[in-house]
């Protein structure tokens, strides 16, 4: 099985720890959702996930009636993962869904038996699971990572749609540049004549944060720029910082590819 077929859909995925605990269906189940980033007051609303809770309604599982859905964030700030993490736990959902392997890794940490369903880069490269088929323990969820090679050829698609692209720019945390994916791009990088840097983003990624690393880039010495695919960019208009950055700019071959995960369809 491919790492990007890990479980074909998300809603699917949610929904079997919730069958599986439930003789009753009429019974109210409870699912804490934690998002690295997203408000809390926002979760229900983010189109990110509309698939996620279209997806429990279809299966008969609807919030205020059969079901609660607790709702958590850690607004960004990656050193309180783990605490975000115990304090879950600590609650004692039914089950438990995330986004992002760092805070899936948390999670992981701190139950082995509360179900958990996350959205992750790489399960096994990242230590989530060690088999895509028998992913075994309390953790299941969806990969939209198809590889190391992925990290090198979103670089080469940049480079096609700009011939003459020269310098380029990843946004994203020091940890993700300096893991395997992050050393693929820049062998790509290398292979193709690019000139690739790192614009790291603080401890607390938030869209004041975004304006401040676009603020830094210098006009006329970048060709394009490539966010990285860590789960807190789901919280944050990043593509309205950037036009808000270019619009007094002649940028006719300027292109931003945003590397993001998104709900099955």
């Amino acid at each position: 099985m491919h790492r990007r077929d890990f479980i074909a859909l998300l809603g699917g995925a949610a929904a079997w720890p919730l069958a599986a605990r439930a003789q009753q269906p009429a019974n109210m189940k409870r699912i804490a959702f934690a998002s690295p980033a997203v408000k809390v007051a926002d979760i229900g609303s983010d189109p990110n996930f509309s698939t996620f809770f279209e997806e429990l309604k279809r299966l008969g599982y609807v919030e205020g009636t059969n079901l609660i859905i607790d709702r958590y964030s850690a607004e960004g700030k990656i050193d309180r993962y783990g605490d975000l993490a115990r304090e879950v736990v600590s609650t004692h959902p039914d089950l438990i869904f995330t986004t992002g392997s760092p805070l899936a890794l948390r999670f992981k940490a701190a139950t082995s038996t509360i179900p958990i369903v996350a959205l992750t880069g790489d399960p096994i490269r990242q230590g989530i699971v060690s088999s895509i088929a028998r992913p075994g323990g309390n953790i299941t969820g969806v990969s939209v990572d198809a590889g190391l090679e992925i990290w090198a050829k979103r670089l080469e698609l940049l480079a096609r749609a700009v011939p003459k692209l020269v310098n380029v720019v990843f946004v994203g945390r020091q940890v993700t540049w300096e893991n395997a994916g992050g050393k693929w791009m820049r062998e790509g990088a290398q292979r193709l004549g690019i000139s690739l840097v790192l614009a790291p983003l603080g401890s607390t990624i938030n869209e004041a944060e975004y304006r401040r690393i676009f603020a830094s880039i210098q006009r006329g010495q970048v060709d394009g720029i490539v966010v990285s695919e860590d789960g807190e960019n789901y919280a944050h208009p990043i593509g309205s910082c950037w036009l808000n950055w270019s619009s007094n700019w002649a940028f006719p071959q300027f292109i931003l590819i945003v590397i993001r995960r998104r709900p099955a369809d």
